[in-house]
C-alpha cells in the first residue's frame, strides 16, 4: 500500500533564498511506528568477479572458486590495455567492454526477518540483471541511473547465507559518446526498514512561490506499507534555516 502526504508551509525569513539550500539536506522525515528505524549499510566489500560471456552464474549454487575478490566501485574496462581496434572506438576510450559477473555472499540477523530489506545500486554500466538466491529481480537496460530491488521475499536469516549475483553486459559496442567504463562503478547499499517506511525517492520538494521575505514550500512524502495490518502513521517535517534555527515544523 502506498500513501502520499502533502504539506505546504509559508515560511517567513529575512534571507529566504539562503535557507532553501538547506532544505534537501536537513529535512527530517520520520514514520512513527514500533521500530521505524532505517539502516543504510555499505554493500561494497568482498564481491567475487569474473569476466565470462559463456556461462550462466545466476544460480545460488554457482561455483566462484578461483574468482577475483574485489570491492566496488569497480571498472573492468580501465584494466584492459588501450586498443585501437576496440569496438568502443576513440569515443569510448579505446578500451574494451565485454560481459562479466559479480557475486556476493552475505548473512542477515534473525532480527531482520520482520523488516523490509532492499538493495540500492548507485550505478551499473550497463544492461545489468540481478538475482538473489537464484530468483531473478530484474533488468536495468541503462548505465547512468540508480535503481533498487526488494530482496525481502527471497532472503534467508541467521546462519544461512544469501547469494546475490549481478550480470553486467557491456558487450554491444559502441554504446556511448564518451568513456563509460564497465561494471558496478558506483556504490551499493543494503537498506533495512520497518514495514512502514518512506518510499524509495519518496520525498518531493518544490518552492512554487519565493521572494526575498517569504516562500511557500510544498513537500510530498510517499509512505509505503507492507502487510494488511492497519497502523496509525504520523509524518513530521522540519525545515531549518542556514544557521540551524527551526523555521517550520508540521506533523501529519
Amino acid at each position: 500500500m502506498l500513501l502520499t502526504f502533502r504539506i505546504i508551509y509559508m515560511v517567513n525569513h529575512n534571507t529566504a533564498l539562503s535557507f532553501f539550500l538547506m532544505i534537501a539536506t536537513t529535512l527530517l522525515l520520520s514514520v512513527q511506528s514500533t521500530n521505524g528505524q532505517r539502516v543504510r549499510e555499505s554493500f561494497n566489500s568482498n564481491w567475487k568477479f569474473k569476466l565470462d560471456s559463456a556461462t550462466d552464474y545466476s544460480m545460488a549454487s554457482a561455483n566462484t572458486s578461483g574468482w577475483r575478490t574485489l570491492n566496488v566501485p569497480h571498472d573492468w574496462s580501465i584494466e584492459f590495455a588501450f586498443d585501437s581496434t576496440s569496438p568502443t572506438g576513440n569515443g569510448g576510450g579505446a578500451l574494451r567492454g565485454g560481459l562479466a559477473w559479480y557475486i556476493k555472499k552475505f548473512s542477515l540477523p534473525v532480527a531482520s526477518k520482520n523488516k523490509i530489506v532492499s538493495i540500492d545500486f548507485d550505478g551499473v554500466y550497463m544492461n545489468s540483471e540481478v538475482w538473489i538466491n537464484g530468483h531473478w529481480l530484474g533488468l536495468r537496460p541503462y548505465g547512468f541511473s540508480s535503481f533498487r530491488y526488494d530482496l525481502t521475499p527471497y532472503l534467508k536469516y541467521g546462519a544461512e547465507q544469501n547469494v546475490i549475483a549481478v550480470k553486467v553486459d557491456n558487450s554491444k559496442q559502441p554504446n556511448s559518446r564518451w568513456y563509460s567504463g564497465s561494471g558496478i562503478y558506483r556504490n551499493v547499499w543494503l537498506v533495512t526498514t520497518d514495514k512502514i517506511y518512506v518510499d524509495h525517492w519518496g520525498t518531493f520538494i518544490t518552492t512554487p512561490v519565493i521572494n526575498d521575505k517569504s516562500a511557500t514550500v510544498r513537500i510530498n512524502t510517499s509512505i509505503r506499507m507492507s502487510g494488511s495490518q492497519q497502523k496509525n502513521i504520523s509524518v513530521t517535517n522540519i525545515i531549518y534555516a542556514a544557521e540551524g534555527k527551526v523555521v517550520a515544523k508540521k506533523r501529519l
